[in-house]
């Protein structure tokens, strides 16, 4: 008869060989390994762009489903048209900063940089939350306790298809 101590010690060093056989695998390079640094900037770029597009689509699915839970009256369209204008994701991604210029820089004017982007963050913040303050005035109660129930769920559980709260899908499990 096998005792408790003994089959603890059996699953420790099961999971440590597991655990160090996978530590073992190579991970798979992004890209060629020489391939010049202006193309895998590249590459990175156009992923980002297919990325942004279907941000896009799925901010257009989330509000139409949306408008149609609301069941909005005529006289509140302009209400929904003003809010989903201010509450729409940007015409085109956001730059990323070159990040040999950002290396460039000095300690200061990096923090100076930092601090800059996030007050741009913060006022496209406050302009959703005005936007979102005043189409929720024009809602009836019971279109309210509906908004409310959505933008919670949405709160809750963050984009839908496996993203998390950034819009990124996990890595694929590691083959082999």
């Amino acid at each position: 008869m096998i005792s408790l101590t003994q089959r603890l010690v059996s699953a420790g060093l099961l999971a440590t060989a597991a655990f160090a056989a996978s530590a073992q695998a190579p991970a798979a390079p992004a890209t060629a390994p020489g391939a010049p640094a202006a193309e895998q900037r590249m590459d990175r770029q156009q992923r980002d762009g297919k990325f942004f597009e279907r941000m896009q689509a799925r901010h257009a699915q989330r509000q139409a489903a949306l408008k149609a839970k609301l069941n909005l009256s005529a006289a509140q369209e302009g209400a929904w048209s003003t809010y989903t204008a201010a509450t729409a994701p940007p015409a085109r991604p956001p730059q990323r900063p070159d990040r040999a210029e950002f290396e460039k820089l000095t300690t200061p004017q990096r923090i100076d940089r930092m601090q800059a982007r996030q007050a741009e963050r913060q006022a496209m913040f406050a302009k959703r939350a005005d936007a979102t303050k005043s189409f929720y005035a024009a809602l009836s109660p019971e279109q309210q306790k509906t908004f409310d129930t959505e933008s919670l769920a949405m709160m809750r559980h963050g984009p839908r298809d496996g993203q998390d709260h950034h819009g990124h899908r996990p890595p694929p499990p590691a083959k082999g």
